[in-house]
């Protein structure tokens, strides 16, 4: 079964230097029905204005995936990370026992546009970790690219949970399948563009929540970026 939840559905904030679009429930927005899917807790699609960002808050027990679109991410940790990650790369923070970080945009006149990632971990109380690593586009076009999983399998970055995350660029005749364990659930996010996905169509900020499916099927993409998850149910 796949249902489609569509751009304008998502929770939306508007905090002036932060715009925020929450595909679950988080911070001031609430909604019952979409607390998460699988162990994905969080997507939030964020865009900070210049010389703004978040200050100096801490997590715990989380893995945290940046991913970014546009912009550069200027990221500073309690690890003793100081690191921009630009788009193309991909950052993944364990929390663990804790950790504090800011994240911030120093360009004086671009916004910087990512999204914020949140999957439940495996273990809990490890002491916090973090990984970046450089995507090249010609590895993700027209094919889902392993970034993310539980054993950095093909050189993606290690998370401590039972999720695996690719990320693909789709045009054209270009296509590409994914096999699904139908116990497991499978969410696809289409960051930009226009993609169909076993015969529906996903649309810029569209998801598609996927379950008791064998296989993801990406076609007819029209300049579309998108994530694909394969999450623990």
């Amino acid at each position: 079964m796949l249902t489609v939840r569509q751009s304008q559905e998502r929770g939306y904030a508007d905090h002036g230097w932060l715009k925020s679009f929450h595909s679950f429930s988080f911070a001031g927005y609430y909604d019952p029905a979409h607390m998460g899917w699988g162990n994905l807790r969080v997507i939030n699609e964020d865009r900070i204005a210049p010389g703004t960002g978040f200050g100096t808050h801490g997590h715990r027990d989380m893995e945290i995936i940046s991913y970014v679109m546009a912009g550069n991410l200027a990221h500073k940790d309690s690890m003793g990370n100081v690191r921009g990650i630009p788009p193309g790369d991909v950052q993944r923070m364990s929390a663990g026992s804790g950790v504090q970080h800011s994240e911030f945009n120093h360009a004086p006149n671009e916004t910087t546009h990512f999204l914020q990632i949140w999957i439940e971990p495996s273990v809990k109380g490890i002491a916090p970790g973090y990984e970046q690593k450089t995507f090249a586009q010609a590895e993700k076009r027209g094919a889902l690219r392993l970034v993310a999983s539980p054993d950095g399998a093909q050189g993606s970055v290690t998370i401590h949970a039972d999720a695996a995350l690719y990320a693909g660029y789709f045009d054209g005749a270009e296509a590409a399948t994914l096999e699904m364990d139908p116990a497991r659930k499978g969410y696809v996010f289409l960051v930009r563009g226009e993609l169909e996905v076993n015969a529906q169509t996903l649309r810029a900020g569209d998801a598609a929540l996927i379950e008791g499916e064998r296989q993801i099927a990406l076609h007819g993409g029209k300049d579309a970026e998108v994530l694909v998850f394969d999450l623990a149910a």
